[in-house]
Protein backbone atom coordinates (compact mmCIF):
# COMPACT_ATOMS: atom_id res chain seq x y z
CA UNK A 1 0.00 0.00 0.00
CA UNK A 2 1.63 3.25 -1.31
CA UNK A 3 2.10 6.02 1.25
CA UNK A 4 3.08 9.67 1.02
CA UNK A 5 3.82 12.05 4.12
CA UNK A 6 1.20 14.28 5.55
CA UNK A 7 1.71 17.96 5.91
CA UNK A 8 0.04 20.80 8.03
CA UNK A 9 -0.72 23.94 6.12
CA UNK A 10 1.99 25.62 7.64
CA UNK A 11 4.36 23.00 6.16
CA UNK A 12 5.71 20.96 8.49
CA UNK A 13 4.97 17.07 8.58
CA UNK A 14 2.22 15.73 10.79
CA UNK A 15 3.13 11.66 9.72
CA UNK A 16 1.91 9.68 6.69
CA UNK A 17 -1.06 8.73 5.10
CA UNK A 18 -1.66 5.40 3.44
CA UNK A 19 -3.46 5.84 -0.12
CA UNK A 20 -5.10 2.97 -1.57
CA UNK A 21 -3.80 0.53 -4.07
CA UNK A 22 -6.17 0.46 -6.43
CA UNK A 23 -6.28 3.95 -7.14
CA UNK A 24 -2.90 5.30 -6.28
CA UNK A 25 -0.57 2.40 -6.75
CA UNK A 26 -1.36 0.62 -10.45
CA UNK A 27 1.00 0.59 -13.27
CA UNK A 28 -0.17 3.66 -15.42
CA UNK A 29 -1.97 3.02 -19.03
CA UNK A 30 -0.48 5.31 -21.35
CA UNK A 31 -3.03 4.10 -23.73
CA UNK A 32 -5.94 4.36 -22.22
CA UNK A 33 -4.53 7.98 -20.85
CA UNK A 34 -3.77 9.14 -24.46
CA UNK A 35 -7.41 8.08 -25.34
CA UNK A 36 -8.66 10.31 -22.22
CA UNK A 37 -7.24 12.95 -23.28
CA UNK A 38 -7.64 12.85 -26.89
CA UNK A 39 -11.31 13.09 -25.31
CA UNK A 40 -11.52 15.62 -23.27
CA UNK A 41 -9.60 18.26 -25.69
CA UNK A 42 -12.55 17.12 -28.42
CA UNK A 43 -15.07 17.89 -25.60
CA UNK A 44 -13.57 21.09 -24.92
CA UNK A 45 -13.80 22.42 -28.60
CA UNK A 46 -16.34 24.94 -29.60
CA UNK A 47 -17.24 23.71 -33.14
CA UNK A 48 -19.11 26.88 -33.94
CA UNK A 49 -17.20 27.33 -37.07
CA UNK A 50 -19.54 27.82 -40.13
CA UNK A 51 -19.67 29.22 -43.77
CA UNK A 52 -22.94 30.56 -45.52
CA UNK A 53 -24.60 28.45 -48.81
CA UNK A 54 -26.35 29.55 -51.35
CA UNK A 55 -29.31 29.96 -49.23
CA UNK A 56 -27.53 32.24 -46.72
CA UNK A 57 -25.98 34.42 -48.55
CA UNK A 58 -28.07 37.56 -49.92
CA UNK A 59 -29.16 38.18 -52.80
CA UNK A 60 -29.08 36.64 -56.23
CA UNK A 61 -32.95 36.26 -56.11
CA UNK A 62 -33.75 36.91 -59.82
CA UNK A 63 -32.02 35.19 -62.20
CA UNK A 64 -28.75 36.61 -63.84
CA UNK A 65 -30.15 36.46 -68.22
CA UNK A 66 -32.63 34.76 -69.58
CA UNK A 67 -32.41 30.84 -70.32
CA UNK A 68 -31.68 30.46 -73.58
CA UNK A 69 -30.37 32.73 -76.18
CA UNK A 70 -27.62 34.27 -74.91
CA UNK A 71 -24.72 32.14 -75.90
CA UNK A 72 -23.62 31.90 -72.49
CA UNK A 73 -23.87 28.77 -70.01
CA UNK A 74 -27.28 28.74 -68.25
CA UNK A 75 -27.53 30.49 -64.60
CA UNK A 76 -30.10 30.58 -62.26
CA UNK A 77 -28.22 32.48 -59.48
CA UNK A 78 -25.28 34.90 -58.68
CA UNK A 79 -24.94 33.65 -55.77
CA UNK A 80 -24.57 29.63 -56.89
CA UNK A 81 -21.25 28.16 -55.42
CA UNK A 82 -19.38 28.54 -59.03
CA UNK A 83 -19.82 32.59 -58.75
CA UNK A 84 -17.74 35.17 -56.92
CA UNK A 85 -19.81 36.01 -53.87
CA UNK A 86 -21.77 32.81 -54.24
CA UNK A 87 -21.79 30.29 -51.38
CA UNK A 88 -20.24 27.64 -50.07
CA UNK A 89 -20.54 24.31 -50.74
CA UNK A 90 -19.67 21.36 -48.22
CA UNK A 91 -18.24 23.63 -45.54
CA UNK A 92 -17.81 24.07 -41.97
CA UNK A 93 -21.06 23.90 -39.98
CA UNK A 94 -21.80 24.08 -36.37
CA UNK A 95 -20.99 20.65 -34.75
CA UNK A 96 -20.46 18.91 -31.17
CA UNK A 97 -16.95 17.33 -31.13
CA UNK A 98 -17.75 15.58 -27.84
CA UNK A 99 -17.52 12.13 -27.29
CA UNK A 100 -17.37 9.57 -24.68
CA UNK A 101 -15.30 6.53 -23.64
CA UNK A 102 -16.96 3.71 -21.34
CA UNK A 103 -16.83 4.89 -17.72
CA UNK A 104 -14.08 1.88 -17.04
CA UNK A 105 -11.90 3.01 -19.58
CA UNK A 106 -12.69 6.73 -18.25
CA UNK A 107 -11.43 5.49 -14.24
CA UNK A 108 -8.49 3.90 -15.48
CA UNK A 109 -7.42 6.68 -16.92
CA UNK A 110 -8.03 8.87 -14.00
CA UNK A 111 -6.30 6.34 -11.89
CA UNK A 112 -3.28 6.12 -13.99
CA UNK A 113 -2.28 9.43 -13.74
CA UNK A 114 -2.70 9.38 -9.95
CA UNK A 115 -0.58 6.24 -9.88
CA UNK A 116 1.94 8.25 -11.98
CA UNK A 117 1.93 10.88 -10.03
CA UNK A 118 2.81 8.97 -6.70
CA UNK A 119 5.18 7.19 -8.45
CA UNK A 120 7.16 10.27 -9.30
CA UNK A 121 6.92 12.29 -5.73
CA UNK A 122 4.25 15.23 -7.18
CA UNK A 123 1.62 14.33 -4.90
CA UNK A 124 1.16 16.61 -1.42
CA UNK A 125 -1.69 15.68 0.79
CA UNK A 126 -2.01 18.44 3.43
CA UNK A 127 -4.20 17.35 6.59
CA UNK A 128 -6.74 20.78 6.11
CA UNK A 129 -6.85 24.19 4.33
CA UNK A 130 -8.87 26.62 6.25
CA UNK A 131 -8.52 30.21 6.03
CA UNK A 132 -10.45 33.02 7.79
CA UNK A 133 -11.23 35.10 4.78
CA UNK A 134 -10.96 34.75 1.19
CA UNK A 135 -7.31 36.40 0.80
CA UNK A 136 -4.93 35.27 -2.51
CA UNK A 137 -1.84 36.69 -0.26
CA UNK A 138 -2.95 33.85 2.29
CA UNK A 139 -3.19 30.59 0.26
CA UNK A 140 0.47 32.01 -1.33
CA UNK A 141 1.75 31.82 2.42
CA UNK A 142 0.80 28.32 1.97
CA UNK A 143 2.37 27.31 -1.44
CA UNK A 144 5.39 28.36 0.01
CA UNK A 145 5.32 26.58 3.28
CA UNK A 146 5.07 23.64 1.13
CA UNK A 147 7.50 24.81 -1.08
CA UNK A 148 5.03 24.20 -4.17
CA UNK A 149 6.62 27.02 -6.74
CA UNK A 150 5.81 25.07 -10.26
CA UNK A 151 2.54 24.80 -11.63
CA UNK A 152 -0.17 23.18 -9.46
CA UNK A 153 -3.40 21.62 -9.29
CA UNK A 154 -5.24 21.97 -6.05
CA UNK A 155 -7.95 19.64 -5.12
CA UNK A 156 -10.55 20.49 -2.26
CA UNK A 157 -13.26 19.00 -0.76
CA UNK A 158 -16.73 20.29 -0.59
CA UNK A 159 -17.58 22.96 0.76
CA UNK A 160 -13.99 24.68 1.76
CA UNK A 161 -14.75 27.37 -0.56
CA UNK A 162 -12.79 29.99 1.27
CA UNK A 163 -9.55 28.12 0.07
CA UNK A 164 -11.40 28.12 -3.30
CA UNK A 165 -11.59 31.79 -3.39
CA UNK A 166 -8.00 32.19 -2.01
CA UNK A 167 -6.52 30.25 -4.89
CA UNK A 168 -8.71 31.14 -7.83
CA UNK A 169 -6.52 33.97 -8.98
CA UNK A 170 -2.90 32.85 -8.20
CA UNK A 171 -0.61 32.02 -11.67
CA UNK A 172 -0.33 28.87 -12.24
CA UNK A 173 -2.56 27.34 -9.38
CA UNK A 174 -5.82 25.45 -10.86
CA UNK A 175 -8.16 24.64 -8.27
CA UNK A 176 -10.77 21.43 -8.38
CA UNK A 177 -13.36 19.95 -6.43
CA UNK A 178 -12.58 16.23 -5.59
CA UNK A 179 -15.97 14.70 -7.27
CA UNK A 180 -14.15 16.58 -10.37
CA UNK A 181 -10.76 15.17 -10.59
CA UNK A 182 -9.55 14.68 -14.73
CA UNK A 183 -6.89 13.31 -16.12
CA UNK A 184 -5.66 16.99 -18.27
CA UNK A 185 -6.06 18.79 -14.98
CA UNK A 186 -3.36 16.06 -13.40
CA UNK A 187 -1.33 15.92 -16.39
CA UNK A 188 -1.32 19.83 -16.92
CA UNK A 189 0.24 19.96 -13.87
CA UNK A 190 3.75 19.60 -12.39
CA UNK A 191 2.25 19.04 -8.74
CA UNK A 192 -0.72 17.71 -7.04
CA UNK A 193 -1.50 19.02 -3.53
CA UNK A 194 -4.94 17.56 -2.05
CA UNK A 195 -6.39 18.10 1.34
CA UNK A 196 -7.19 14.62 3.55
CA UNK A 197 -10.66 15.05 3.38
CA UNK A 198 -10.63 15.43 -0.75
CA UNK A 199 -8.26 12.78 -0.98
CA UNK A 200 -10.59 10.66 0.89
CA UNK A 201 -13.52 11.82 -1.18
CA UNK A 202 -11.43 10.80 -4.38
CA UNK A 203 -10.66 7.23 -3.21
CA UNK A 204 -14.65 7.14 -2.92
CA UNK A 205 -15.73 7.94 -6.08
CA UNK A 206 -12.93 5.55 -7.49
CA UNK A 207 -13.14 2.61 -4.96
Amino acid sequence: MPTVALYKQDGSKNGEVSLSKEIFGIKPNESVVFDAVLMQRASLRQGTHAVKNRSAVSGGGKKPWRQKGTGRARQGSIRSPQWVGGGTVFGPTPRSYSYKLPRKVRRLAIKSVLSQKVADQDLMVVDKLTFEAPKTKDFAKVLASLDVQSKVLVVLEDGNDLAALSARNLANVTVINAKNVNVLDVLNNDKLVMTQEALSQVEEVLA
